[in-house]
This record gives structure tokens, sequence and C-alpha cells, in this order.
């Protein structure tokens, strides 16, 4: 029986094994996708950093919301301001109730529009006036005689004095001069004198220099001072010295303003009635007159009111979106769903636009609500409330205060209802204002000289009063707020750029939001930093594995070399 050598079996063992660990060490090294392992970890590391990047993100949204949402009642704010009667001169321009118009009505025969223009100013006083015209104003307009050419030198040396009144210029003339450049030296000082130079061309040899006042009613003075008589010469004068040619004469505008007779030296008169301008353009027949009404401009109003609408409506398309229940078609119209503040403006918004005062609400304005809370506006109801309920618009639209003293006069406001209440008012024994308080709570208010200030924190905060009175008194206050000024508070208190609340949240959001991309920024670094650091460890291991194939392809070919040779 044959004896197998013990020898060359352990060395067959070992051949094989190390045959299949080789086997099995070059299969594994060869399947290992180091980046796949590489990217599994660091994505895990990251997904911490794209869930703070998924929040940067939704605030983002939001504050595009609140951004669009704050630009929205900024329009509303802005229409608003101009129906609410802000209180204070220099917001008097604002008040539409204060725009002027004039309505001309014709008396007689008489066509009103082509011989009677009316201006008004912002706050003019309200009336109606009856004006008649009987002489236009005219400009003084005199000629000289034909000369051949108006662009030959007329040999003529002198010195013109010429002017309208007391405004006298000089006018040198040298004997280069032409006809045309006569009438330029005259027009170089017309600012001064007051008179304007032409060259009427008559025929190809006949040209006048003419001259005009350049306001109307006031004779035109003109002499020869020094030098040849330029004027006798080119015709204007005569020996004498008095016109030769007057193609107009100058006179005085004479109308009358409810029966008065007033004569003016221009058809633009500003100085009869306060804050009107009168343009006369032709007379009126005997027996004729145009009624003059000073009224609020109506149309003016109209568009505010149009203003207010087309701005709420704007804003409560956004809100009505933003309200829907949000679904994967939705989601960048509906980031404010639930939003506290959006539903608290909403409230608000719809409170304010429902208001009555008295009896009177939005109907009286022609204005309804449909399914969605929009504003829809019939025009003849406005129209119609317009021309017969001014009064009744201005109440249900405006802030209104009543005083049982005269003295005591509104010149800011604040946003709060402050509703009606008793002033006491203190004087000393100068007659200066000491002090003021309601019901002996004298913290309400500070004193300013005449001013009443309310104090901050009060609801009284933003009004201010003034007191032109000497002596102490009780002062009972009513107060009114209309629609428009409640639209103007809910709007301005969430929009306004530098106290609104979403101001304050469009600043916190984003402030936020810097400290999550600080966030994220720094669990990206790190997963960075994490992801260098795994690469080389497992290019360490891939180093120590292939080395370590290295011996065993070294030892196993050893081994086959001795199994070869035994």
């Amino acid at each position: 029986m044959a004896t197998v050598s013990s020898t060359t079996s352990t060395t067959a063992l070992i051949s094989s094994s190390l045959s299949s660990s080789t086997a099995a060490a070059t299969s594994s090294t060869s399947d290992i996708d180091w980046n796949a392992l590489i990217t599994l970890a660091v994505d895990a590391k990251l997904t911490k950093a794209d869930s703070v990047d998924l929040k940067i993100t939704a605030n983002e949204t939001k504050i595009a919301a609140y951004t669009e949402m704050q630009t929205l009642l900024t329009g509303v704010t802005t229409a608003a301001q101009k129906l609410r009667a802000a209180s204070g001169t220099s917001l008097a321009s604002s008040n539409v109730f204060l725009g002027r118009a004039a309505y001309l009505t014709a008396n007689g025969s008489v066509d009103a529009a082509s011989s009677l223009a009316v201006t008004v100013e912002t706050g003019a006083e309200l009336g109606n006036h009856d004006v008649t015209i009987s002489q236009l104003a005219k400009a003084h307009k005199l000629a000289g005689t034909a000369q051949t050419s108006k662009t030959t030198d007329l040999a003529l040396d002198g010195v013109l004095s010429i002017g309208t009144g007391a405004n006298l210029a000089s006018v040198t003339i040298t004997a280069d001069m032409s006809l045309a450049e006569i009438a330029e030296a005259v027009n170089a000082v017309s600012g001064t004198s007051g008179v304007q130079a032409s060259v009427l061309g008559v025929s190809s040899s006949d040209y006048r220099l003419v001259l005009t006042a350049t306001e109307t009613g006031l004779p035109i003075t003109a002499a020869s001072t020094y030098g040849d008589d330029v004027l006798q010469t080119l015709g204007l004068t005569d020996a004498d010295g008095g016109f030769a040619n007057v193609l107009q004469v100058a006179q005085a505008a004479i109308f009358t303003v409810d029966g008065i007779t007033l004569t003016r030296t221009s058809n633009d008169v500003s100085d009869v009635l306060s804050g009107v301008t009168l343009h006369l353009y032709q007379t009126t027949a005997a027996d004729t007159s145009i009624g003059v009404e000073v009224g609020t401009d109506l149309g003016a109003v109209k568009e505010a009111v149009v203003a207010v609408v087309d701005a709420y409506n704007a804003y409560r398309d956004f809100a009505y979106a933003q309200q829907q229940i949000p679904t994967s078609d939705n989601t960048d119209t509906t980031s404010l769903f639930g939003d506290g503040t959006l539903r608290n403006v909403n409230a608000a918004m719809a409170q304010a636009i429902t208001t009555s005062i008295g009896a009177a609400g939005m109907a009286l304005l022609g204005l309804s609500l449909d399914s969605t809370n929009r504003l829809e506006l019939d025009e003849t109801v406005l129209d119609s409330a317009l021309l017969t309920d001014l009064d009744a618009i201005k109440d249900l639209l405006t802030f209104q205060m009543t005083s049982s003293s005269t003295s005591l006069m509104l010149l800011a406001r604040g946003t709060k209802d402050i509703g009606d209440f008793d002033l006491n008012v203190v004087t000393d024994s100068s007659g200066a204002l000491v002090s003021a308080d309601i019901g002996g709570d004298a913290s309400l208010f500070t004193i300013s000289g005449t001013r009443i200030i309310g104090a901050a924190g009060s609801k009284y905060e933003g009004f201010s009063f003034v007191y032109a009175g000497s002596t102490s008194q009780t002062i009972s206050v009513s107060t009114q707020t209309g629609i428009a000024e409640l639209l103007y508070n809910t709007a301005n208190g969430a929009a306004n750029a530098s106290s609104g609340t979403l101001a304050t949240l469009i600043t916190e959001l984003g402030d936020y939001n810097n400290t999550l991309q600080a966030k994220s920024d720094t669990i990206r670094e790190q997963a960075e930093t994490y992801q260098t650091n795994l690469t080389n460890r497992y290019a360490q291991y891939q180093a120590a594995i292939e080395a370590a194939e290295a011996s065993l392809d070294y030892l196993t070919t050893l081994i086959d070399t001795w199994n070869s040779s035994s």
C-alpha cells in the first residue's frame, strides 16, 4: 500500500487554504465600492443640512408672501389716505374732500364754458357766485410805418426809453442795425420793459415794427432820449411825440361778481375770491350771467373710492388664495395658510369695510361683497350719492371730531378709537395751559405750550390737540371713525415699513434664516471634512488590503513552485 508524505499533504492543505483565501480576498476587494460607502456615510451627515435647507426655503416662501401682503396693504393705505380726511395742514393736499372744482351754469343765452373758466385751489371756501363780463383786458399794441427791408442797415443812431408804467429800459440803436436787429434789441430787455417787438411783413417791400405790451391793461411808454429820433423815423410816433398808429389800446377787464363791479388789468383774476382764479374769455350779453359753484371735486372723490375698491380687492384676491387648503398644485400661493397675522388682518379689514355710521353703510357708496368677500361697485348708486348726499359719504368714510369748545382743535391723530370723553383743561392765572386730564387722570397727556399731546402707551398716543383758550374748562369731545380711517389704520398697522407687524415678521424670519444658513453651512463644512477623513482612511484600508494580497500572491506562488518540484 502506498504511503503519502506528511509534508506533501500539509503543503497541499496550506496551498488549498491559501488558494481559497486568495480567491476570497480577491473577490472581496474587487467588489468593495469605496466611493459608494463614502457617499452613503457623507449623505447621512448631509441629511441634517438638507432638513435645515428645507426650513430656509419654507421661510423664504413665507417672507415672499409677507412681502407681497405688505405691498398690497400699502396700496390700501395709500388709497384710504385720500378718503380718511387726514388731520394737519401738511396732509391737506391728500384729503380728497378738500379738493375743489368749479361748476359753471349759464343764466340766459350765454356760452358759459366759452366765456369763463375757473380754477380752484385745495380747501377753497365753498360757495355760489354770479359773474358777468362787460369788457376784456387787452394789451397795448403799436405799429410803425413801412420800411422797404427788414435786413438793410437803417443808419440810425440813438437811445430809446421803453416800458410799461414805471418799468422802463434803455435800448441802444446803432447805425449798422436793421429793422429786424432793432426788434431783437427791444426784445433783449423785454423782461424789464414789459414790451415785445416783432417785424410785420405786409409785403416784400413793406415791413413794419410792432410793439406789444406783454401784460394786458398797461400802456406802453416810449421815447427817443438821445441821438436820432428813432421812434419817429420808424413811424411809431408823430412829430409831437404821440403814438402815430395804435393797433390796440390798453384796457382793463371790467366784470361783476355777485353784482359788484370790478376792474382788473388782467383777464386772469385771482384776488377777488380766495383760492379761486377767474379766467375771462369773452364778454357776456346784457341780462345774462354765469353761475359759478365752488364745490367739492366729486370726480376726484369717485376716483378715490374706486381706488380703494381696487386696492381692497387686490388684497382680497391674495388673501383668498392664501386661505385655500394647501395641495401639490398650490404650494406657491398657500404658504400663509392658517397664519395668525393673515387671519387677524383679514378680520380687521372685513370689520372695517362693513362698518356703519348711523344708518349708513357701504351700500351708500354702491358697494357690496361677493362670495369671496371682494367688493363690487355700482357706479350709478355712487354717482347719485355724490350728487345728493356728499356729507353722508364723508361721515361714513372719515374720522371726525366735534368739540363743545371752539378753542380745542385737533392737530394730529393716532390709530386707536378714543370714543367720546370729557377733557378737563387747566390754565394758570396768566391763561397759560398747565394740564389736561380725563376723569382726573393727567398722565394721559403731556403739555407743550398750547398743545395737549396723548401720552405714549395710552390709547390717546398719536393724538395732539391745540387749546387756544385762556381759561380752565371742561370740554366734551366726540369722535367718529369711518370706513376709510379704519382701513388705513388696519393696513398701515400691518404694512408700515418701519413699525408694521409684517416688517417685524419679515425681519425676524430673515434673521432666523441667517441663523439656519450658518447652521447648514457648518454641517456641510463638517461633512466635507468627514468625507476627506473617510476617503483617506479607506485609502489606507485599500493599501493594506493590496499589500496583504501581494504577500498572499507571493506565498501562493512559492508553494506552487514547491509543490511542482516535489
